[in-house]
């Protein structure tokens, strides 16, 4: 039994910090798109979990270069294999100061300007973070960091294909896909987003359906049985705006076992999943 709680967060004092660092993956994300070969499902625009925040990991360009955003210590940090790097505090400003900065310094070290170009005018120019303080990002790292150690335990128990374990720079959102490698009948199989079965197990700070943190288990295509399989106290099936399993953070980091909870959430939907979209074969 694991004991240790998970930080708390509210959803208004942390808004400022959020849209900050959502604006700042943004960025981060802007560059992995354009310079990475794409892979299935988009994996290669994804951002990484890391120890202090997200990273983008080892990019391959006209020179190697990493980036990590750094949530426990606000800082934005751009790494080269040869030893140059630079580290931009985080403060709240509009992230096309953080894209010129990142776009000044790989110029300097050998990167086509021509991705800059690329990238820079799609930035957002005039939005400031006045509300942005480094001890709401700290407590953002913690809240993803605790989430995606608990996720990779559940990851480590599948035996069918899963995602890594990735942060969308677009929705700001935590995720992992199993994929048990069956089709979807009637689908083009050249297209895996329409024709690959799976399950979406995720975490967000708060969006458009509902504004506080939450996280949420979704299943492609829906089975009709899924939605009628009892959940644990406290995760709820909704219908709108989205069909999925919803558990309000508030909820898990007021558990006095947070992780085992989850653990278990998670194990009744894949397994239920398993028995509702997969072929029966007698």
């Amino acid at each position: 039994m694991t004991t240790r709680k998970f930080p708390s967060l509210d959803e208004k004092s942390i808004a400022e910090t959020k849209d900050a660092l959502h604006a700042y993956a943004r960025v981060l994300g802007a560059w992995i798109k354009t310079c990475r070969t794409k892979r299935k499902h988009w994996w290669h625009a994804s951002l990484r979990p890391s120890l202090t925040g997200l990273t983008t990991g080892v990019i391959h360009a006209d020179a190697d270069f990493e980036m990590e955003l750094d949530m426990r210590s606000s800082q934005l940090h751009i790494r080269t294999p040869t030893g140059e790097a630079h580290a931009e505090p985080l403060r709240g400003q509009p992230a096309f100061q953080l894209a010129d900065v990142i776009a000044d310094f790989l110029a300097a070290s050998g990167i086509n300007e021509d991705f800059a170009a690329k990238i820079n005018p799609g930035i957002e120019r005039t939005k400031e973070f006045d509300g942005y303080t480094e001890e709401t990002a700290n407590r953002i790292a913690r809240v993803f960091g605790d989430v995606a150690a608990t996720m990779a335990r559940f990851r480590a128990e599948i035996r069918e294909e899963a995602s890594p374990i990735q942060v969308w720079p677009h929705h700001f959102d935590l995720s992992m896909l199993w994929l048990p490698g069956e089709k979807v009948p009637d689908q083009n199989p050249e297209n895996e987003e329409s024709a690959d079965k799976q399950m979406n197990f995720g975490f967000v700070l708060g969006d458009d359906s509902i504004h506080e943190p939450y996280l949420y288990v979704t299943a492609y295509p829906l089975p009709d049985g899924l939605a009628n399989d009892r959940l644990p106290s406290g995760t709820v099936w909704q219908a709108q705006p989205f069909q999925g399993a919803v558990l309000l953070y508030k909820t898990l980091s007021n558990m006095s076992q947070p992780t085992d909870y989850l653990l278990d959430l998670w194990r009744v939907l894949l397994a239920s999943g398993r028995e509702h979209m997969l072929d029966q074969v007698a």
